[in-house]
């Protein structure tokens, strides 16, 4: 399997911004999907952002303009970079990865919480 490692998690201000980061190692070969999730307290898990192995992205409306992922392949890491925080992004932030050989893995989980 995929295992991930995640860093970057917070507390900070409304208007301030965090960079997450995600470290896959394990059966990555041919990774296609990384991804971030997030989930608030009492919600489900929803799907922040996107990259395919093409470098195709994809944003919730609620983040476009705000929050910009980006991977190092080399690194095999991924990095969501979320800029002018508010409240409502508050969460346990995940990252999701998986291959083009149906190996995948879910991160351990980041707490970001942004104080108004």
């Amino acid at each position: 399997q995929v295992q991930l490692v995640e860093s970057g998690g917070g507390l900070v201000q409304a208007g301030g911004s965090l960079r997450l980061s995600c470290a896959a190692s394990g059966s990555i070969f041919s990774i296609n999907f990384m991804g971030w999730y997030r989930q608030a307290p009492g919600k489900q898990r929803d799907l922040v952002a996107s990259i395919t192995s093409g470098g195709s992205t994809t944003y919730a409306d609620s983040v476009k303009g705000r929050f910009t992922i980006s991977r190092d392949n080399a690194k095999n890491t991924v990095y969501l970079q979320m800029n002018s925080l508010k409240p409502e992004d508050t969460a346990v932030y995940y990252c999701h990865v998986s291959t083009n050989y149906g190996m995948y893995g879910w991160g351990q989980g980041t707490q970001v919480t942004v104080s108004s």
